[in-house]
């Protein structure tokens, strides 16, 4: 029982982290039309700065400070390079946010070097922040913070205590990705910004007659959209490790998450993260092979089929294609993803 809730605690944490990261993205598309291939730089340079920041002024400082800067650095890219492409398509707008994020990832290089920095979280977050204790006796129950040694400590034989810690950072993770996703359906649906924003994407010319700057709107939600992207970063960066490879890691997932909800659906895009957050943490943990799994199942193979080698893998091993089998069912039985609108 323990297995199962600190799986799901974890595939919960990890798919809200994916949240935070595909809100943005997913802001930028629905609202600008532009797919942005530079968002999980942004995410790596939200972390680095957060970082350089937290070395002077400390860990909370950094994490509001760090998704500022990125977001006027974002803000700055679409006003003097984005815009310039925009009337061209979504072509020439791919190209230059795929330059960008090639182009980030060498400055982080240059700057912070090729290994990962040690960026810890603050020193309220480094323990659990509930602990999950299976006894044989008492049963399962849970206990706030660290448990106490005794409590973990076995009174005999015939009595199996199990204490699972669920770190603080993750809870820490889950309470901001929430947070964000209150404000931003708050923003979007209870406020005259919101309104402006959603009206400047589907009718410009009217929202441009009320006497709104469709361009600096414009701006704003790409500069938004980055700053969620850095806000990710510090959290996902304190919480895991920051390291050049930490956009690569995280950058093809996202765009998975964002047609598997739909394309500009922010509602699809937490529904999808949960779904691969979930999938991908208990298909890592499982150990049983494709073809035990299948017999488990009730699916029977015998002769070569038995033997072929694609079912001797684990499911553990698997689990990094699991994303992407799912984004394959999705544009192959519903284009337009789970609670889209529009085809991706």
């Amino acid at each position: 029982m323990e297995f199962f809730t600190i799986s799901m605690l974890n595939g919960l944490s990890y798919g809200l982290l994916l949240f935070m990261l595909s809100s943005g993205l997913t802001l930028i598309f629905s609202m600008m039309g532009v797919l942005n291939f530079a968002h999980a730089s942004f995410y790596m340079l939200g972390a680095y700065l957060a970082y350089s920041i937290a070395r002077f002024t400390g860990f909370w400082p950094g994490l509001v400070l760090a998704p500022i800067v990125v977001g006027v650095l974002g803000a700055l890219f679409e006003r003097h390079f984005l815009r310039r492409v925009h009337k061209y398509g979504h072509v020439p707008e791919l190209l230059i946010t795929f330059g960008l994020s090639f182009v980030l990832v060498e400055v982080v290089l240059l700057i912070w070097g090729r290994t990962a920095v040690e960026f810890p979280p603050p020193e309220v977050l480094r323990g659990p922040a509930f602990t999950i204790v299976n006894s044989s006796i008492d049963g399962l129950r849970v206990v706030w913070g660290k448990a106490p040694a005794e409590m973990c400590a076995a009174a005999g034989a015939a009595v199996r205590v199990v204490c699972s810690p669920f770190p603080a950072t993750r809870g820490f993770m889950m309470l901001v990705a929430l947070c964000m996703l209150l404000a931003l359906w708050l923003l979007l649906t209870r406020t005259r910004i919101g309104l402006v924003i959603q009206s400047a994407l589907t009718h410009p010319e009217m929202v441009e007659a009320l006497g709104h700057n469709v361009p600096k709107v414009f701006m704003l939600v790409f500069g938004a959209g980055c700053a969620l992207a850095g806000l990710a970063g510090v959290i996902g960066g304190s919480t895991f490790v920051t390291e050049p490879a930490m956009a690569a890691t995280v950058g093809s997932v996202i765009f998975v998450v964002v047609v598997v909800g739909g394309m500009g659906s922010l509602a699809g895009a937490f529904v999808a993260s949960l779904l691969i957050g979930i999938v991908q943490t208990f298909a890592v943990a499982l150990d049983y092979s494709v073809g035990g799994l299948l017999g488990t199942l009730g699916v029977r193979l015998s002769g070569a089929a038995a033997d072929y080698s694609l079912l001797k893998l684990t499911i553990s091993q698997i689990a990094p294609i699991l994303p992407y089998l799912l984004l394959v069912l999705i544009l192959i039985f519903r284009p337009k993803g789970l609670l889209g609108t529009r085809e991706g």
